[in-house]
Order: structure tokens, then sequence, then C-alpha cells
């Protein structure tokens, strides 16, 4: 099987290193990759939004599938032309992809299935702003209704910053989205979706602020870990009863089924799970915790999501221990980033490429926020946090930051719903 993966960052390179393992798959290409990528795929300099790019590419190498990354190009519709053409491919359609690339439209599928999550409120003009942040707080969350690449969300006590980064919002041309503050830890349950068939992967916490201790700005993602210590099974069996199963069924009512994967962001209360957001694709920087303990061919299992027979799909095998990602970021990052500075210990085992470039002297060069994906397994997870650290400390890039405390709170025992 001859397989294309979309998108340049982390999470694809972990996508193509997975895809690499699988016995079926042959042959690998990336559109556009990034410099990891280039030593498992054969890269190409395709922009991924453009389905007309996109599907003469997926021709020119005669791929059996196509994998697409990131959301942008799934709301954009490339997966539904590469479905014209009649490509196998993997990512929801256009319509299916508002379950992110539209908040309000999230929230009305949730109301319809009956699925707990925050109360909300749209504002679309800055004369209803004050009024409507009046009826949320104490603890403000404040959201972009469009894309914003994990950076639209601000959850602050202070009325004011909520009311800046709500004007911000509506000043780019974008809704905002109000919500009341969900309570108690946050998980990631990514699952396979095939219409109304549905596959959980391994469940994940993603840490999105910038500095230890959950403190600073939101990020796109600062590091994850797998499996969760702290939450039994029985609650994972919840969260796909529950949440992700009843929203697949209503979106497949709706005549816009979900084929591909649908990520739930949760807060697990008292009251069981609600929830926070959904994706419409791989999570980064989950997805490279997850897949490094995946034991089941990724291949396999892609493709019967993208040809419509995943029910007959046999059940997902994966290691016993856990996995964790730290992310090294660029000096600066969330904000500008500090770019175009020499790394080294790129090439490490486990070792993954997000916002990197190659030299004209053939040194690799941070190029993006996010620069590189330092991934650990291990039989437990204190094991897999050291060698997750262990790996990091060969790697030298001036100005970059990371956090130390990845995945810390649950091997000390301190996450509790």
């Amino acid at each position: 099987m001859r397989v294309l993966v979309i998108g340049s960052g982390g999470r694809e390179h972990a996508l193509l290193l997975s895809l690499s393992r699988d016995p079926s798959v042959t042959d690998l290409h990336a559109a556009p990759g990034n410099t990891g990528t280039a030593a498992v795929a054969t890269n190409h300099a395709v922009d991924p939004t453009s389905s007309e790019a996109v599907v003469g590419l997926a021709r020119e190498i005669g791929a059996d599938l196509v994998v697409i990354g990131p959301e942008v190009p799934l709301v954009l519709g490339v997966a539904d032309a590469l479905r014209e053409a009649g490509v196998a491919t993997f990512g929801p359609s256009a319509q299916a992809a508002r379950i992110e690339g539209s908040k309000a439209f999230a929230k009305d599928v949730m109301a319809a299935a009956g699925v707990r999550t925050a109360r909300a409120e749209v504002v679309d003009s800055p004369a209803e702003l004050d009024g409507a942040l009046d009826r949320f707080g104490p603890t403000w969350v404040v959201k972009d209704d469009g894309l914003a690449a994990g950076k639209g969300v601000v959850v602050t006590t202070d009325r004011a910053k909520a009311r800046s980064h709500a004007a911000d919002v509506l000043e780019s041309g974008h809704p905002v989205l109000l919500e009341s503050f969900l309570d108690g830890p946050e998980v990631s349950l990514f699952c396979l979706v095939d219409d109304t068939t549905v596959v959980p992967l391994l469940p994940a916490q993603d840490h999105k602020r910038v500095g230890n201790g959950d403190r600073g700005p939101n990020t796109g993602g600062m590091g994850a870990y797998t499996p969760l210590p702290w939450l039994p099974q029985e609650m994972v069996d919840r969260i796909v009863s529950e949440v992700v199963e009843p929203v697949a069924a209503e979106m497949s009512s709706r005549g816009v089924p979900f084929s591909g994967l649908l990520y739930a962001g949760l807060a697990i209360g008292a009251d069981g799970p609600a929830v926070v957001e959904f994706n419409c694709r791989f999570g980064d920087p989950e997805t490279q915790a997850v897949l490094a303990m995946l034991e089941s061919p990724l291949g396999a299992a892609l493709n019967a999501v993208a040809t419509g027979t995943l029910a007959e799909l046999p059940e997902l095998q994966w290691k016993s221990g856990s996995g964790v990602v730290v992310v090294l970021a660029a000096e600066n990052y969330p904000g500008t980033p500090r770019l175009g500075d020499v790394i080294s210990g790129a090439d490490t085992d486990g070792v993954l490429h997000a916002g990197t470039a190659l030299a004209d002297d053939g040194r690799v060069v941070s190029a993006g926020g996010r620069v590189l994906s330092v991934v650990g397994t291990g039989p437990d997870l204190a094991a897999a946090r050291a060698q997750a650290y262990e790996r990091l400390a060969q790697i030298k890039l001036l100005g970059s930051h990371f956090r130390s405390d990845i995945g810390l709170a649950a091997e000390e025992g301190r996450i509790s719903f």
C-alpha cells in the first residue's frame, strides 16, 4: 500500500514512523513533510491546503491511501476533493470537519445528541460583549469560534483579560464563544470513527500552558503522556458511550457522517465526562505518545476507516507501559519564535521534527515555534518520563525551552476526580 501523509509537523512525523512499521505499507510520501520525515518518506513541496495540488500529487504517485494530518485542509475540503477523485482518504469531509471548524456547530450537535458540555453563548458584536461577560465568571472561558491552532482560548479569572481577548477575536472578524468553566482533570481521547462505528485509542493528557505547573499562556501543546493511571477503563467506556457514539450518530442523522479521527477533549468531574472541545484530526503532541504505544499496524486501521470497513478491523493491540512526549520550543514561543538557530542532537532516537529546516550548509536549524517532539517509553510513567528527558538532554538549541513536569502530577498520584 502506497500512503501519502498531508502535513508538516511532529504529528505527521509520528504518523509516518508508525506507518513505516506496518508491513502492508510499501511506500511512504509526505506533503510537504519536514526535515525529519525525509528519513522515512519522500517529501513533496506541495501546498497541503490546495485540493488541486494534493489530488494531483496523489494521482502522480498512485497513492492507495491519503492521510490528512492538520485541520485546515480538512475544513477547506481537501478530503472531499480526494474522494471525488476516487482516492481512499483518512479524514472527514468539510461539512463534518465543522465539529472543529465551528465551535457553535459543535455545541449544536452536542445539544441534539444530549452530550454534557459547558454552557455557551456566541457573541458576534462588540456591543453585546459586556452583557455576555456579565453572564459568565468568576472564571471566564473565551474562545475564537474558528480555527486557532490551539491558541485561541483564554481561561482566566481576570475579567479585563477575558474582555481583551474577546475584543481581539471580534476585531479579527470571528465570533466569540463564551463558556462556563468545566472543573476536573482534562483528557484527550482519540477515536477512529467510520460513520457510527467507534474505536477508541489510548487516552492521553495534554499540557497546554507554556510553563511548569500549568502557568503562562496557552500553546499548541508542550507535552503529553499516555495512558492515564488515574483514569479507569470504565470512564473511557463512558466517554465512548456517552459522548463519542452519540455525536457520531447525530452527525450521521444529519447527513454529515464522520469518517476519520474524532478527538474529544474532556473534563472529568464528579458527574462524569463533559466535552471541552472536539477536533477533527489527530492531536499534536498527544499523537506522538499514543502512536509510540501502538502495536497493531496503523496503515490497516486508517485504511479500514477510509474504506468504510472499520467494523471488521481486529481489536487494536497496545504495548504495556507508558509513553511520554516533551516538546522543545523555540525562544519566545508562544509569541513570535526565534528562528534559524542550529540544532544539535536532533537525530537522537525518539526525536520527531516539527519546526525544523535544513540550512544551505546541510545543518538542521529551527524554523517554527514547536521545534521538536521528544518521545520516551517505558514499563511505567516514571521510566517513560526518564527516557524522554534523557533524550532531550542530548539536544542543544540556543534559547529553547521545555516543561520539566510533563506527566509528573500523574506519576506522583496527584490527579483525581
